[in-house]
């Protein structure tokens, strides 16, 4: 079946939507330093901001989703724009660690979640055969966002200073991030004959075993990850890597992302969703083993992209396999309760991650762990394989 011409126009616009957003939420990596320095703060201190930020618009992420269901992701996602243009305009007064915490913790991550879960969710209703290549394209914004945004931070923060930067970002979120969350529409499909929608509601789906297992794997693989945008550049700085190619470390995962997001979703069309995701969560775990012997820039950029890649095709299959599941008829709300899974492991893996290196002087212990969460994510999705299939 041939989707409607408009569907691509959606696709595109989550693209900008989500690179938005989360090339926001990454360029923490750009702040580190000057968070810490302005605020003499310790790693895991700093690391707390980006782990608040993420539990927020996960948890957040499910009623994000209700409410595009209920009014539309248009509305949704430009009342989230604003909120996080506010909030990091806020973030550039902060005089304290607390004040940072409040706006760019808790401001941010209550803007993300507005766009976050509707934007994603509203490309899966517009497409049948080639939702996997849609929701990679889509996804892919992340990736986009993640290589631009931390770059032109770095590169904001060393000609003004780290209070301009932000100004500038907030600016840019008002006038990039409104136009694109303007071109979301809710797809015919999401309302069905005669208004009433196909598909699973939210509480049939939590009856089912399939949501539980995709829970689960996000649940174990989430401190892996969302621990490399927060500690990467710092990992990279204490090798001697200068602030550039630090920084430039979160770009290239947002590279290898890009490659997943297209790459994965075109295979996972041909070969099935489910079987994919079980390639990609060990294909996470065992990018680490790179990260464990890095000794310099090389092996810590082969990391960056090889990780890049796993993650971006796991976030890329998580919507579509949602849809597969469950179909339209509460899909952004199911969506937003499945991604509170990775709300504890997007808090605490950066802020443990940073303890644990305050206390022993080193980030092995945890890339070890990461290894471990990855093959029990792995073994939670191959149940996906054997779980009864509920039609809707």
């Amino acid at each position: 079946m041939k989707e409607p011409r408009y569907a691509w126009v959606v696709v595109w616009a989550a693209f900008l939507n989500l690179a938005v957003i989360f090339g926001v939420a990454y360029s923490f990596a750009a702040f580190f330093e000057s968070f810490a320095s302005a605020f003499n703060a310790q790693r895991a201190d700093v690391s707390l901001i980006f782990g608040l930020s993420g539990l927020i618009y996960f948890v957040l992420g499910a009623g994000a989703g209700m409410l595009a269901d209920r009014y539309g992701p248009r509305a949704v996602c430009c009342a989230g724009m604003l909120c996080i243009a506010a909030a990091l305009f806020a973030t550039s007064y902060a005089n304290s660690m607390m004040v940072v915490y409040l706006c760019y913790g808790v401001g941010v991550g209550i803007g993300i979640a507005l766009v976050y879960t509707p934007a994603i969710a509203c490309v899966q209703p517009w497409f049948s055969a080639r939702r996997g290549l849609a929701a990679g394209i889509a996804s892919a914004g992340i990736g986009a966002g993640t290589v631009a945004l931390p770059l032109i931070t770095a590169a904001a923060i060393a000609a003004f200073e780290w209070r301009d930067a932000l100004r500038v970002i907030a600016l840019g979120v008002l006038l990039v991030g409104i136009g694109a969350a303007w071109l979301l529409r809710r797809a015919p499909a999401a309302a069905g004959a005669a208004g009433k929608p196909s598909g699973a509601s939210v509480g049939e789906a939590l009856r089912d075993r399939r949501f539980w297992w995709l829970y689960l794997g996000a649940v174990l693989a989430s401190p892996a990850m969302f621990i490399p945008f927060a500690h990467i550049s710092a990992a990279a700085r204490d090798l001697g890597i200068d602030e550039s190619r630090a920084v430039g470390l979160v770009g290239l995962i947002g590279i290898g992302s890009l490659i997943g997001r297209f790459a994965i979703g075109t295979l996972a069309d041909r070969i099935g969703r489910t079987l994919t995701l079980i390639l990609m969560q060990v294909s996470l775990g065992l990018s680490y083993l790179v990260w464990s012997g890095a000794g310099g820039f090389t092996a810590l950029a082969l990391y960056a992209l090889w990780f890049g890649i796993s993650y971006g095709g796991i976030v890329a299959l998580m919507p579509a396999l949602c849809m597969d599941f469950f179909g339209a008829r509460a899909v952004a709300g199911i969506i937003g309760t499945l991604y509170t899974g990775a709300a504890v492991g997007n808090l605490l893996g950066p802020v443990v991650a940073g303890a644990v290196f305050d206390r022993g002087g080193s980030y092995l212990p945890v890339v070890w762990g990461c290894i471990v969460l990855s093959a029990l994510a792995t073994l939670a999705s191959v149940k996906l394989l054997q779980a009864p299939r509920p039609v809707y």
